[in-house]
């Protein structure tokens, strides 16, 4: 029997996964194909999840704003920018006239009322408008009305998410209360031709209301691991490769070629932080010290340079640094001399050894290398109190039982899908009811910590109805809340890249971080 190396068993996947690529028909050299990991499970903005479905979404459909790649708030589907009465509680948008479903049916306000109620009703994600949305109205035809129950500062960099993409009420007649998982009726630049959860076909739309795509049609492909999508770029088998699921040695590589010119590289504004959740109402870790042990015990610049030759950057925040007004960064910097002191003072290093399940997901590759790196970390600096014990689980699975309790350390990371602070923190730390410092009931519960603490939602809340410079210092008191409570410990920053072949034009991301589609073109 042969054995092969590891770079040589990699490098025959690469060949195969190019191989069969190349089986397939010849492709129109005029369409360009774009690569990236994961699957497409569903394509309904009100069941939309993952950063590959949002970044299709944005192709097919539009939103009623945008953030541009400076952050300044754009006019999409609206006509001009919100206009706000009653004291903020009143929010009044006028809309285009001249756009048009991929069906061939009028966007109008009633169109976009039907997919704002259609969302609040069944979306999964519907936490993000939370409560904030009293009554949709429609008083004129290209009048869309919000009655809010509450000022909300945030809600202009809401309008601009995904999930709020509009669908034709007539395509979705008979899926008010249902998803539509393998269809998608919008206004986007593109229609879809054909869909699978791997592959999907984009071709532009005729009559849309916007600037026509500059390609004649996308091809996006999902590849199932980190060395098919970089051998598949490498061979010239795609035009453009998206960041996401990409080893950190492969990212590294494709940089290098960047910089000797063979590749072309972009970069958008840094929207995704990695982050561990403590499990805060159960043994061990309902103790606040062994929490702040934890926190204290944390070095993140090695765990980035370990784990992606510091191209993720360290976070003490949950706070993106473009998104937080200024250097807060409330959580301790590393410390063993510390993180021994709380560790004694919670009745371990004293011939007492703290085994802590840490939980990371199989199918991340950076996540085993952190759990690594952190677990021979511990063992030189904290060895007689606390070792790791690495679980490795899938995904799906974690996300699945995250709600339950099933996990007491666990790895995952977190991008919004509106550039706001609010769209960082509400989905850690939001609660509806609670008892002393144990959510029972809200976002703290199904991300998995059950934490809260008295006073940080009311000052959550108080956040969204502050402007400016208030706003700001309000926020950043609730995420300096949220590092004494130590349920969360936020590790690393992360910037979506892109990286396309020589014969394209620079790919450029907008103010949310997506890729925009549209404008990738080819310059032959």
């Amino acid at each position: 029997m042969i054995r092969r190396s590891g770079w040589q068993a990699a490098a025959l996947l690469a060949a195969l996964s190019v191989t069969q690529l190349a089986c397939q028909p010849p492709r129109d050299r005029q369409r360009l194909t774009v690569a990236s990991a994961g699957r497409i499970v569903s394509l309904d903005p009100a069941q939309a999840s993952t950063t590959g479905t949002l970044q299709l979404l944005s192709a097919l459909g539009d939103t009623l704003y945008q953030r541009d790649a400076e952050g300044r708030l754009t006019p999409q589907l609206a006509a001009s920018q919100p206009q706000l009465s009653d004291g903020g509680r009143t929010v009044t948008i006028p809309l285009r006239r001249d756009v048009r479903f991929h069906d061939g049916s009028r966007f109008d306000a009633a169109a976009m009322a039907f997919s704002l109620r259609r969302f609040l009703r069944i979306g999964t994600q519907s936490y993000v408008v939370g409560d904030r949305i009293e009554a949709i109205e429609t008083p004129e035809p290209f009048l869309l009305r919000l009655r809010l129950s509450r000022p909300s500062s945030s809600l202009e960099s809401l309008l601009t998410s995904p999930y709020l993409t509009p669908v034709s009420p007539k395509a979705y007649a008979n899926y008010r209360d249902r998803f539509l998982n393998d269809h998608f009726v919008g206004t986007g630049p593109y229609r879809l031709v054909r869909f699978s959860s791997t592959q999907q076909r984009l071709s532009p739309f005729a009559d849309y209301w916007g600037e026509a795509p500059s390609n004649q049609g996308l091809d996006l492909i999902h590849l199932s691991n980190s060395t098919a999508l970089f051998g598949a770029l490498r061979s010239g088998e795609v035009d453009v490769l998206l960041s996401d699921s990409i080893d950190e040695d492969q990212r590294l590589a494709l940089d290098r070629r960047a910089a000797k010119g063979l590749l072309l590289q972009s970069s958008g504004p840094a929207l995704n932080i990695g982050y561990i959740t403590l499990l805060s109402n159960a043994p061990p870790l309902q103790d606040r010290r062994v929490r702040q042990a934890l926190a204290h015990s944390l070095n993140r610049p090695l765990i980035s340079r370990r784990v992606s030759h510091d191209q993720r950057r360290p976070l003490r925040s949950l706070i993106p640094p473009n998104l937080r007004g200024g250097a807060n960064e409330p959580w301790p910097r590393y410390s063993p001399t510390q993180a021994r002191q709380l560790f004694r003072q919670a009745g371990y290093c004293k011939g007492t050894r703290l085994i802590l399940p840490f939980t990371y997901r199989t199918n991340v590759p950076s996540d085993r290398l952190m759990a690594l790196t952190w677990q021979a970390q511990l063992a030189q600096d904290l060895f007689d109190c606390v070792q790791l014990k690495l679980e490795g689980v899938e995904s799906t699975t974690v996300y699945r039982q995250l709600g339950e309790g099933a996990f007491k350390a666990v790895m995952l990371d977190w991008g919004a899908t509106y550039p706001d602070p609010e769209a960082f923190l509400v989905p850690m730390l939001s609660c509806s009811r609670s008892r002393g410092d144990v959510c029972q009931t809200g976002e703290a519960v199904s991300s998995g910590s059950f934490w809260t603490t008295p006073g940080l939602e009311p000052a959550l809340r108080r956040s969204d109805s502050l402007q400016g410079e208030s706003r700001l210092r309000q926020l950043n008191r609730v995420d300096a809340m949220a590092a004494a409570g130590a349920a969360y410990l936020p590790v690393w920053l992360v910037t979506p890249k892109a990286w396309a072949q020589t014969h394209m034009a620079p790919p450029r991301f907008d103010g949310s971080g997506l890729l925009d589609l549209a404008r990738l073109r080819s310059q032959n």
